[in-house]
């Protein structure tokens, strides 16, 4: 557990929570589902806890994991390492968050907690961000918290029946560090 600031606490996200995950996923879907593939995947209390289970496994092979942002002891949202390849220094960082959380640093500081301890502690040379070219506020997030933005795949994926660019962001190591 890491405290965030504000009554917020960073705390791994496990499958004996799926309920608490799953009723967060319900007050936030569409919100979330404009951007996330969470708010699809997580679309009973099976398919939730499932989903849970599968960062276990990450967690468990050193290949991703996931954290829960509690807001007053409320999950309010999350931050995870999509992907983790230790062998080549790499790792991706993503987020989500339900709209009643939303303008309060939430995702900013949790990443800023993520980046950190992947470069610090963990030994990666490079964290990316990738986010389609219409979420705006994770943009910003990018933004805030100094990463480079490297390029656009343009029309690189489906979501919901639309196609959609994907903005790769990222930083370095070095200039994490600095």
């Amino acid at each position: 557990m890491r405290s965030l600031g504000d009554g917020a606490e960073l705390r791994p996200l496990e499958p004996w929570q799926a309920e608490e995950f799953f009723a967060h996923m319900e007050r936030g879907r569409e919100f979330i589902g404009q951007h996330i593939g969470f708010a699809d995947a997580a679309k009973d209390l099976d398919s939730a806890r499932n989903l849970l289970q599968r960062y276990a496994d990450k967690t468990a092979s050193d290949t991703g994991r996931i954290y829960g942002i509690w807001l007053d002891d409320k999950l309010v949202g999350g931050v995870i390492f999509r992907e983790m390849d230790v062998s080549q220094g790499r790792a991706e960082v993503g987020c989500w968050l339900e709209p009643a959380a939303t303008g309060k640093g939430l995702i900013t500081r949790a990443a800023r907690v993520l980046i950190d301890w992947a470069i610090r502690e963990r030994g990666m040379h490079r964290v990316e961000w990738l986010v389609s070219s219409k979420n705006a506020p994770s943009i910003a997030v990018a933004r805030r918290l100094g990463l480079t933005r490297d390029g656009v795949l343009r029309s690189y994926f489906v979501h919901r029946g639309v196609r959609q660019d994907l903005e790769v962001w990222s930083v370095l190591a070095p200039e994490w560090e600095s």
